[in-house]
């Protein structure tokens, strides 16, 4: 039998924010931690990886000076217990120090590129960030390449508390909410 590394054996409480933070890198940009627990995902396929890169570079070429791009950043939306996510694609206040941890109150909107192994794991993810307050959630699902992916697009329903589609978008995207944004989705891929 195997033993678990030093940085999966927990507490009863869980993973901490101060155990998460003195992770090394090259483990932490590998896992998610929910409630204190620690969730290990396989990297995702070139298709998905291709996709939210290309997404985020045509997000990052509309954003102004006061926004900025990231994927694959961490996303501390609870300290206590913890709730670490890893969005794929963030959009985020452009003056937050480098240092200083992503959360729920810098985001404009977060986008999840589902793709066969991540669908599951994937399906809590809204509910989380909109009852953080993040604005806008979009989720992307992979489609063959000749339809391209799928844009859901969904706006906080500050009433609710809940996320209201905003519309699918199929073929081309064109948006004037939350960023003018105009894609050839097909291209994407």
């Amino acid at each position: 039998m195997t033993a678990l590394p030093d940085w999966m054996v927990l507490s009863p409480e869980g993973l901490s924010a101060e155990a998460y933070e003195a992770l090394p890198e090259d483990i932490s940009r590998r896992i998610e931690v929910v409630d204190g627990a620690i969730l290990v995902y396989a990297a995702p396929r070139r298709a998905h990886q291709i996709l939210a890169r290309r997404l985020a570079h045509a997000i990052e070429y509309v954003c102004d000076d006061h926004l900025a791009v990231a994927t694959d950043i961490d996303l501390r939306l609870r300290d206590i217990p913890l709730l670490n996510r890893r969005p794929d694609i963030a959009v985020y206040d452009a003056s937050l120090p480098d240092e200083e941890v992503l959360r729920p109150g810098h985001c404009l909107m977060v986008i999840e590129v589902m793709s066969p192994g991540s669908v599951t794991a994937d399906q809590d993810k809204p509910a989380e960030y909109a009852a953080a307050g993040i604005k806008h959630y979009w989720r992307v699902e992979l489609n063959d390449h000749d339809h391209g992916p799928a844009v859901f697009r969904y706006r906080l329903d500050p009433t609710t508390g809940y996320y209201a589609s905003a519309g699918v978008d199929t073929g081309k995207l064109k948006v004037s909410d939350p960023l003018p944004l105009e894609v050839d989705l097909i291209e994407l891929i």
